[in-house]
């Protein structure tokens, strides 16, 4: 299931092609459908979930599209007005920003590639592990509001359900042995992590602290995510760099930075151990997190 984020960003992504092929400003742009430039911004950015047909046209005619570029932007139009609404739209209040814009894209992909130095991904964290981040953060945090974020993680695992959705996770051998919630949360953790590597589409691997020299350290953290087919157009998204930081999120989607950050996910697969080693390394923390 692709939501709106996926229709949205190829609609935005083609109205802003068009218009520049047709050497209009994006202020133009919005005098066109007599909306604000911040608007249109949105529209182009793929960050707006309803958009009128009435605009499509104008805008089709303004730009002097083809036919078939009509059609698929019709297409896209009528596939945005029929995403099913985000899950997530109830947990917006304990989002960090721009984070919802993420929960889009990994509801969508199809892959999932991440690298983590510290501190696992959400998708592979229990609640517990959750939970103390979440103290750890925001220590004055009202216990309903940290209990919301938990829900929200739970919630969101969900996704993991999906065989067609995979995740290849990288970790650090650093992310083990920092004690998130103290030995008995670690425990909890490190069975959960053996578990979900037991399922078809996700893969778990480890780089040890004795790996050969690799960019990892360098590249920082960071989440490649690739998507499928639109049903309605057949269109590919590109796929989308997150690299989460603690000030702020930040996107990449240009083709040679996409490109430098897949070249180090392999460089860095390559000094991982293999997923039967990971177990085996995963396991054994467990035990001494148990000891």
């Amino acid at each position: 299931m692709t939501g709106s984020t996926l229709p949205a960003r190829s609609l935005g992504r083609l109205l802003a092609q068009y218009r520049q092929r047709a050497g209009l400003s994006r202020s133009a742009a919005a005098q066109i459908v007599e909306t604000s430039i911040q608007t249109m911004g949105r529209l182009e950015d793929g960050l707006k979930s309803k958009v009128p047909q009435l605009w499509i046209n104008a805008l089709a005619d303004a730009y002097r599209v083809s036919d078939s570029e009509r059609r698929v932007l019709i297409g896209l139009t009528r596939e945005l007005a029929s995403a099913q609404q985000n899950w997530w739209r109830p947990y917006a209040d304990e989002m960090n920003p721009r984070f919802d814009h993420y929960l889009g894209l990994e509801e969508a992909a199809r892959r999932l590639a991440v690298w983590r130095l510290s501190l696992l991904p959400g998708l592979l964290q229990t609640p517990e592990y959750r939970r103390a981040i979440a103290w750890t953060e925001w220590p004055d945090l009202a216990t309903e509001q940290v209990n919301k974020r938990v829900e929200m993680a739970v919630r969101r695992q969900v996704r993991l359900n999906d065989r067609a959705f995979t995740v290849d996770a990288i970790l650090s051998e650093t992310v083990l042995r920092e004690q998130i919630g103290g030995p008995a949360v670690m425990a909890e953790q490190m069975a959960r992590l053996v578990e979900l590597s037991e399922l078809p589409n996700v893969s778990i691997r480890v780089v040890p602290f004795n790996a050969p020299r690799h960019l990892g350290s360098r590249v920082g953290s960071f989440a490649m995510l690739e998507f499928p087919k639109l049903p309605a157009t057949g269109m590919i998204e590109p796929p989308v760099i997150y690299i989460e930081d603690y000030a702020g999120d930040g996107y990449l989607e240009r083709e040679v930075e996409v490109r430098r950050y897949r070249d180090a996910f392999t460089e860095i697969a390559r000094v991982s151990l293999d997923p039967d080693a990971t177990r085996h390394l995963l396991v054994s923390a467990g035990k001494e997190y148990r000891a």
